[in-house]
Order: C-alpha cells, then structure tokens, then sequence
C-alpha cells in the first residue's frame, strides 16, 4: 500500500502548467503573470495636485507663522483634474486645484483647503507649506524601465490596477487549467430526469466540477459517459486532447471499471493502487495521450469521490496555476468529540472547525469520524468547513486532543 504522500509526489511530478496567452487585464485576475511587464512612461505622467486646495509656490507662504500673521494672496483660477491647457503661476499668486490637477508652471506645493479660507478670488492663508508638499511629482510611482509586474506574481486586484496605470490592456498569462469530469456507471442517471428502480442521480460530475473550479480550473462537465468500449475510447482520447486534467468517478470498482481501465489502457499508463488514506483508498492515477495528461480514476462514491480529489486532485490544479503553496492551510484544534479512524491508513475526516473567542483557542467537531459512524455520508460533508486529518498510525483520538484541520472553501 502506498503512502499518501508518495502518491501525491507521483501526482506532483506530472503537474504542466499550460501555454501562456495574452488576456485582457478584466480577465487576468487570480492568474499567474508570464512575462515581465516594464513601463515605457512615468506615473504619474505630470506633477498633479495631491488634494484639493491651492498651488502655491512656497516661498511666497514661507512668512506665516514666522510673525507675519496671515498673509492672503490673489486666486489666478482654478484647474481641474483633467485639465489639459497649460498654466503659469506668477510670484505671489495661487491657483485653485482638485485631486489630480496639473501643477501649474513654478507652483511647487499645495495648500490644503483646512489650511485657508476658501476664498474664491482672494485666499487667506493661514499656514505656510514647505516645497513639494501634497505633490505628487512625475514618476513618483513608477519611472520609465521599472518592472510593474514581475514574471510569477500572481494577479490580484493591486496588479490589475498597476497593469491599467501603466497603460496596459492585455497581459501575458499562464491560463487555468482545463479539467474535464465525466462518470461511468449503469446505476446513474442525470439530474433532469426521474430515477428508476436501481439508479442513482449522477452526484460525482456535478460536484467534481465544482470542486475544480473552486480550485480554479476552467471546468468541461461531461457528464455520464458509455462504457462500451469504442465509444468510451472515442470520449476519453476527445477529453485528453483537449485538457491538461482528465478525471473519471466511478472507475475503480466493480465490473464496469475493469472495462474502463482496459481502454484506457489502450491510451497509456495507467494504474489503480491502494493509497493509504481513508476515506478513498483505491484510486487510479496514470498519464494518457501523445501529451502525457494526467487522468484520475476516482471511487463511484461521492464522499470518497471528493476526498480523493481534495487530497491529490486540488493540489495538482494549483500547482499548474503556479500557486507556491498548493495545500490548504493546516491549523491545530482541539476535539470536541472523540474520533475513530482507520489504523495503517491517513483519515481525512468531516469536521466543523470553530474558534474559542476568549482564547483564540482553534477547536474541532467531528462530522464523521465518531466511533461507529459512516464516513459516507455526503449530508455530513455539505455541513463540513474542514477535513481532520489523523495520522496513519492513529486508530482513535480522545476528546481534547490536538489534530491537524484543513480549512476547506469559505461558504457565503
């Protein structure tokens, strides 16, 4: 039996980011950057006023407060931001200014309104300011030649606004994966219609297409597919050839999963193994088509279905979206009841994660691990905020004891 960690190295090892492609910066969010984007002018472009108020040049306020009392000068006019005819002060004047004004020629700071009167044609002038002051001085953000964002960053809301500044529309990204889910099994049925005596409704592609897209996939439901074996060939070679991740619930037991494995086969390499982890133990991983895609046989039940996915599927997706950490962040609880786990094997258990408000204290419900309980219970794991994960050589954990918990997604 495998251990999880020497499957998910296998897994690892077979993560392929896909070619970058130029996008627009809307569409750039949450991508990783695949070049080095260097600006070709300064930002801002101009000095421009950094609040509203009056541009001044210095010198001539330099007296207030120095025993001269308030001093007022004469209002020139008033500049907008946006204003694109140029502007000169003359000595011992002032100009009015909103945020993002240009600077008129010789003023070299700005008096905040609080600090005057607010007079129109005349302006009062309560405090001097020294040079520069409430400035922002071309290139004061950026210089010609400096790198706005770097190859590898990882866009967020900040670099897309950086992106916009510097004048770029387009960006050069690595793209989500594309993961295409299907399921086989004569038991399923789709969600539209009414199932009869013996079937079941098709759970797994619709809820592994969720997880991967919460992972940040670009999802192709497929839905069920046939297990006749020209027509599972046909399917499989159109989904491999078209994307980075192939994953297929419902292929690692029973009669029907023999067929499918020996098509796939026909593919590639393939292999179904036990893995020690519980729930999900027996899992198919192998790497199929002229490029090598990874493809996933998962186990027909949706709990074990999404664990898999979580534990080997996940980290795969984040790897190729270029995620330094591709894991959930792992905190240590404290139980509040008793938990029963599979011993020789990694549990990755339901739970409710909670924080003590006095202390800080992170503490744990179990879901599903209790002694005695299902852990195939898909009600239980809709309720989960995290999955407990006891050690292989650990078969009980006493309340009050300290486990690792995975956060899982945030809802609402």
């Amino acid at each position: 039996m495998r251990s999880v960690e020497e499957q998910q190295a296998r897994v690892a090892a077979a993560a392929v980011a896909p070619r970058p492609v130029r996008v627009a910066i809307a569409e750039s969010q949450g991508l990783m950057c695949a070049e080095e984007v260097v600006t070709e002018r300064p930002m801002p472009g101009f000095d421009q006023a950094a609040i509203d108020g009056y541009a001044v040049r210095s010198v001539d306020v330099l007296s207030v407060g120095d025993g001269a009392g308030e001093i007022s000068l004469p209002v020139m006019g008033s500049i907008e931001a946006g204003a694109r005819t140029p502007s000169r002060l003359q000595p011992r004047q002032a100009a009015r200014v909103q945020t993002g004004a240009p600077m008129p020629t010789l003023a070299d700071a700005v008096l905040p309104l609080r600090w005057t009167d607010g007079g129109e044609n005349r302006v009062r002038i309560m405090r001097s300011v020294r040079s520069g002051a409430y400035v922002r001085r071309t290139g004061d953000d950026v210089q010609p030649g400096d790198v706005a964002v770097r190859a590898g960053t990882i866009i967020g809301p900040a670099q897309v606004g950086l992106l916009a500044a510097v004048g770029r529309d387009r960006v050069l990204v690595h793209p989500r994966p594309r993961l295409s889910v299907m399921c086989v099994g004569g038991e399923l049925v789709d969600v539209s219609r009414n199932p009869g005596t013996g079937q079941v409704y098709d759970v797994n592609s619709y809820a592994l297409a969720a997880a991967g897209r919460d992972a940040g996939a670009e999802v192709n439901r497929v839905g069920i597919i046939s297990t006749d074996p020209g027509e599972l060939r046909e399917t499989v070679e159109g989904q491999v050839n078209r994307n980075e991740i192939v994953v297929i619930a419902g292929a690692v037991g029973g009669a029907a999963a023999e067929s499918v494995r020996t098509v796939l086969a026909e593919l590639g390499e393939m292999e179904v193994a036990r893995i020690a982890m519980h729930p999900g133990s027996v899992q198919g991983f192998g790497q199929l088509g002229r490029d090598r895609v990874p493809v996933f046989l998962l186990p027909a039940n949706p709990v074990s279905a999404l664990v898999v996915f979580e534990v080997m599927v996940r980290p795969l997706i984040r790897l190729s979206l270029g995620k330094r950490q591709p894991m959930r962040r792992v905190v240590q609880a404290r139980t509040l009841s008793p938990i029963s786990s599979v011993a020789g094997r990694t549990g990755y258990l339901r739970g409710q994660l909670m924080r003590d408000q006095d202390t800080g204290e992170y503490l744990v419900q179990a879901l599903g691990g209790a002694p005695g309980a299902s852990t195939h219970l898909l009600a239980t794991l809709a309720e989960a905020n995290c999955l407990v994960v006891v050690p292989s050589d650990v078969d009980e954990v006493r309340t009050g004891e300290t486990v690792d918990v995975a956060f899982l997604a945030q809802r609402g």
